[in-house]
């Protein structure tokens, strides 16, 4: 992971008890590569110490406005010059009041007056803080004033009580700042994907499928939304969680696959048929399951739909983009894929260079020839191919 390599983040983290997700969160965006200065409130370092977003963050924490340690004295300055975003997290009822009324009695809130730089909060406060007349007006102000409120997201909270007012997770506020900070290379684009293996019953507990992950297909459907898109991503049998922001539609068989695809394919500008669906399904499927036996069975197939062909073919297809997974002559195979259904581009790759795993070894395969991209992470993969594939979506609009 390393989406966020040489970009500065100020995280400040301010008195709440959401501030434990905060060392969290501290430690996914190092690990995503960014450079991040802690500024901790004085409630903040009731929580969680300096020490410990020290060690997390390999940088000082800055907690004082008078701070010498910065060769001028102003750390409210210095300190978001050059950075990239400034995200408070947890940002109290007390914090957020004090933005909305543009107070400067703090490190924290006068280095967010004094910024040059993007400004994030995630809100995080008992449900009836949160519901307050004031709060609302408040957060209605900063949101006026350019601020990007992230959450708060509902359920139970420290007090014991449930409702409204609970820090997003870590991983959910990694997600939304890498978005955040993407450039919007599909921004107004609608993108229809699929993605996993699709599961043909024999019977209630028996079925032919495909050895897929999905995890290239929920890595592009992030990528896309990242990039600005709306995404909706028709997943087949798989465990991975939805991507932030992803509208996912689950589905098992084939037959299911297509009808969901053609049910979210108007307004599309994009459809990408990553899914590894099976080629066959039983002719019938039994109601109640084969009891073992010493006899021989016949199983009668039948093909299933091509559902890249079929919106490929349509009339108002979108920009199709298919999937060639080959065990052998990559180039013929995949370019014939592309050449025979009509498709703006293929991403081929042999079985051995990425099945399963969480990197992969492709090639793009378009009109202007095969270009082999370098072994990368799915995530990195998939931020390449929309790289690739926008500039071909603008063309042809």
């Amino acid at each position: 992971m390393s989406e966020l390599a040489g970009r500065k983040i100020v995280l400040g983290v301010s008195g709440g008890v959401a501030a434990y997700k905060a060392a969290e969160l501290t430690r996914l965006l190092v690990r995503g590569g960014a450079d991040v200065h802690v500024v901790l409130t004085e409630g903040g370092a009731r929580f969680v110490t300096a020490v410990t977003f020290q060690a997390l963050s390999g940088n000082p924490v800055w907690t004082d406005l008078w701070d010498a340690r910065m060769g001028n004295n102003m750390a409210h300055i210095d300190l978001s010059r050059g950075a990239d975003a400034i995200l408070v997290a947890p940002a109290t009822a007390d914090v957020i009041a004090r933005l909305a009324q543009g107070r400067a009695d703090d490190l924290l809130s006068t280095l967010c007056l004094a910024r040059d730089c993007p400004l994030l909060v995630a809100p995080a406060m008992n449900r009836q803080m949160w519901e307050h007349p004031a709060t609302r007006r408040n957060v209605a102000q900063v949101r006026e004033d350019g601020a990007t409120v992230l959450g708060p997201a509902a359920g139970e909270q420290a007090c014991g009580e449930v409702g409204e007012g609970r820090m997003l997770e870590p991983e959910e506020l990694y997600e939304h700042l890498c978005a955040f900070l993407s450039p919007k290379l599909l921004a107004g684009r609608k993108v229809v994907l699929t993605a996993g293996p699709t599961f043909e019953a024999i019977d209630p507990v028996r079925g032919i499928t495909n050895s897929s992950s999905g995890k290239m297909g929920f890595a592009l459907a992030r990528a896309c939304r990242q990039a600005g898109a709306e995404v909706v991503l028709v997943a087949g049998p798989s465990a991975l969680a939805t991507p932030v922001g992803v509208q996912r539609v689950d589905v098992r068989s084939a037959l299911e696959m297509r009808e969901a695809v053609l049910g979210a394919l108007p307004g599309s500008d994009v459809f990408i048929g990553v899914a590894a669906v099976a080629d066959y399904r039983p002719e019938t499927s039994e109601a109640h399951k084969i009891k073992k036996s010493g006899d021989t069975r016949t199983l009668t197939l039948v093909p299933n739909p091509d559902i890249l062909a079929e919106v490929a073919a349509r009339a108002d297809a979108p920009l199709c983009v298919g999937f060639a997974a080959e065990s052998r002559d990559l180039d013929r195979y995949a370019e014939g894929k592309r050449v025979a259904k009509k498709l703006a581009l293929v991403v081929g790759n042999l079985v051995q260079d990425g099945l399963g795993g969480d990197d992969n070894l492709v090639t793009l395969f378009d009109a202007a020839g095969a270009h082999p991209l370098p072994r990368a992470s799915k995530d990195e993969v998939a931020r390449r191919i929309v790289a690739h594939l926008a500039p071909m979506l603008a063309a042809r609009h």
